[in-house]
């Protein structure tokens, strides 16, 4: 088109955009910014609809980002609203549904962790969830991190034991009559066989709720009141109980950060920025103790630092969130519209709620050092990206790859003793793992316990749906030489060109002399390539090794939970039928000669080999099965976490804030 026909058809384009402004209703609303093909590229709200939209062309509006905006904006849709609040609450839903490229936008929920527990059950249990629903029940998070969720597990069953298994197992263990492990270890008050009155055990979901709000005096003031009554009725092991209790409760809270003499429940948002990415750092602050933050993180963010604070308290507190809301909320910016976030979280609260920009005294000082620590935590993860795109620029280097591995996927095989084979796919996009890229898969027709032919019945389905999912820069697999042959051949099979390598440690049957001694042990990691004879060896330091390191070690845990997941559906008796050579004549043997399954799971060899039809090599079989499966089973040992780390945080992380 020549350039004065183009100038032409803008500028009538131009106009009729002006004309559609002039139009807009001055009622509030949401209004929606659309490209030429109708692609929605902003989504705000507004008291007077006309007011703000034209304020965009008419110079009102002064974010240096705006101008980039306008230039591609060519038509505005509106949807008119009965308050600013109900605008609110569409604008959450609108950005959800378009993702616009010029909001920020909360990820997913499903991403983050929370801990539910329900009171109205009859023994209530405290379960790990990814949603926050409006169902009746208490939600404490949100975690942005397993270990933030482990933390306040960890601590909360050596405080308050509450049961931990299923209704299906509680139901189990109330047949038998006799209380698990958990109960002989001190870890469980044994609700399944009575062993708990109903009365004591509610008591532990109060402090158990307290706790994670971070209600530490209410908590100590009524565990302290028990513990007094308990010894004038001379229930002395009852009140020494809760003695320990209070004590645990109070080491705990002498760890944190003492922020105001106030003891009111606030949540502090700060802001860093450093061009496109932002970076938000939420502060909870209990009884005037900071008990736990979180980190959000931004990227390619186009608009001014109050209106994504704006958006983002919108998104954070959406009616769709069974989030707590404390009785303050300081920010150290909004587009102007506390208002509407007041009436919004008064609602959601039942109470009073006040939205502020604290511009002097305490408040501004809790604003200042979340800001604070919003730019550490900005700088720091600016730091780690600018490491990780060293790693992968030396991974390139020094394997010889096409390009820059941005995109990395890595298969791991995993088995129980011959059974219950699976496999796992983890992603990696610029060196940070990519969860919509995980993928589970259950071994259908190679062997269970041939570790290359899974591998090869895996990577055939990849290679199967390259289409719909493009292969990844680097491909990489858990083992040697043997399982990348397996790539290294499908591939050719399938012509395509694709880098891929396998990552080992070193075997233990090589002589010390063959070994590459280190420092960090003589287990060196090799880097096996298609077309080389010697494995590449890159120093323990290296930057493109340890990332290599953490994305097989990612993989394996990835297969092992899938696998720990099948063998609790399977069930134990279904188990037994998954061990090789084991037939449905030997497993009748088994269990009619030794009585019962927990027997044969407990059996040495030699009673197992006792049994009729069954061999030395059944018997050894079997007894490394259970021995297998015990140690698969093993329980994580996590750190404990601070009270309160459940009061809407990701992890309790004191130790990192700066004042």
């Amino acid at each position: 088109m020549p350039g004065d026909a183009r100038k032409s058809e803008q500028g009538g384009r131009g106009a009729r955009l002006a004309e559609r402004i002039d139009a807009l209703p001055t009622q509030p609303g949401v209004y929606l910014m659309k490209s030429a093909r109708g692609k929605v590229l902003y989504v705000g709200k507004a008291q007077n609809l006309r007011t703000r939209v034209r304020s965009y062309w008419s110079g009102g509006d002064g974010r240096v980002q705006v101008p980039k905006l306008v230039a591609r904006v060519a038509d505005v849709g509106v949807l008119v609203t009965p308050t600013v609040k109900d605008a609110l609450l569409l604008e959450n839903e609108l950005i959800k549904q378009h993702k616009p490229p010029f909001n920020v936008r909360l990820r997913d929920d499903k991403q983050y962790l929370a801990l539910r527990l329900d009171p109205r059950e009859t023994w209530p249990r405290l379960t790990m969830v990814r949603r926050f629903k409006r169902d009746g029940a208490q939600y404490f998070g949100p975690y942005t991190s397993s270990t933030g969720m482990k933390h306040a597990l960890s601590n909360l069953r050596r405080i308050f034991p509450l049961r931990t298994c299923s209704d299906g197992v509680f139901r189990d263990y109330a047949r038998r009559g006799r209380p698990c492990i958990e109960f002989e270890i001190g870890r469980c008050p044994g609700p399944c066989c009575d062993r708990v009155e109903p009365e004591l055990y509610g008591e532990l979901v109060r402090g158990t709720a307290l706790f994670l709000r971070g209600r530490s005096a209410e908590l100590v003031n009524t565990l302290r009141a028990r513990m007094e009554a308990a010894a004038a009725e001379e229930r002395f092991e009852e009140a020494a109980r809760l003695r320990d209790r209070i004590q645990a409760v109070e080491n705990t809270v002498e760890r944190q950060q003492i922020v105001s003499d106030r003891r009111v429940d606030r949540d502090v948002f700060g802001m860093a920025r450093k061009g496109g990415e932002a970076l938000v750092q939420v502060l909870h602050v209990r009884e005037g103790r900071v008990v736990g933050s979180a980190e959000f993180p931004f990227s390619d963010v186009r608009i001014e630092d109050g209106e994504v604070l704006s958006s983002f308290l919108g998104q954070y507190y959406g009616l769709d969130q069974e989030r707590q809301v404390p009785g303050e909320v300081l920010a150290a910016a909004t587009a102007g519209d506390e208002e509407a976030l007041e009436a919004l979280l008064g609602e959601r609260a039942g109470r009073r709620v006040d939205v502020r920009v604290p511009q002097r005294g305490p408040g501004r000082e809790l604003v200042a050092m979340a800001t604070r620590n919003a730019e550490l935590a900005l700088t720091r993860r600016l730091e780690d990206r600018d490491s990780l795109a060293s790693a992968l620029e030396e991974l390139r280097d020094k394997l010889g790859l096409s390009a820059t591995p941005r995109r990395i996927e890595c298969y791991d095989v995993s088995n129980l003793q011959g059974t219950l084979a699976v496999a796992s796919r983890v992603r990696f996009e610029d060196g940070q793992p990519d969860k919509s890229g995980y993928r589970r898969y259950r071994i259908q027709d190679a062997p269970a316990g041939d570790d290359l032919a899974c591998m090869r019945e895996v990577i055939d389905r990849r290679f199967a749906k390259r289409e719909k999912d493009p292969l990844p820069d680097l491909l990489m697999v858990d083992g040697g030489r043997g399982q990348l042959a397996v790539v290294t051949a499908l591939a050719r099979d399938e012509g395509l060109e694709l880098d891929h390598c396998g990552l080992a440690k070193e075997r233990d049957d090589e002589s010390p002399s063959e070994r590459v001694k280190r420092s960090g042990g003589l287990k060196a990691e090799r880097i096996f390539l298609p077309n080389r004879v010697n494995p590449v060896l890159l120093p323990p330091s290296s930057r493109g090794l340890l990332l290599l390191q953490r994305v097989r070690d990612e993989a394996h845990r990835f297969a092992i939970e899938f696998q720990r997941s099948l063998r609790q559906k399977v069930g134990l008796t279904s188990i037994l039928e998954e061990i090789p050579g084991i037939g449905p004549g030997k497993r009748r043997a088994l269990l009619r000669e030794l009585g019962s399954l927990r027997k044969v799971r407990n059996a040495a060899p030699e009673e197992l080999a006792g049994v009729s039809g069954v061999s030395q090599r059944d018997a050894r079989r079997i007894h490394g099965f259970f021995r297998a499966l015990e140690e698969a089973n093993d329980p994580e040992e996590v750190a404990p976490p601070e009270p309160g780390a459940g009061a809407d945080a990701g992890a309790s992380r004191e130790a990192d804030f700066h004042d």
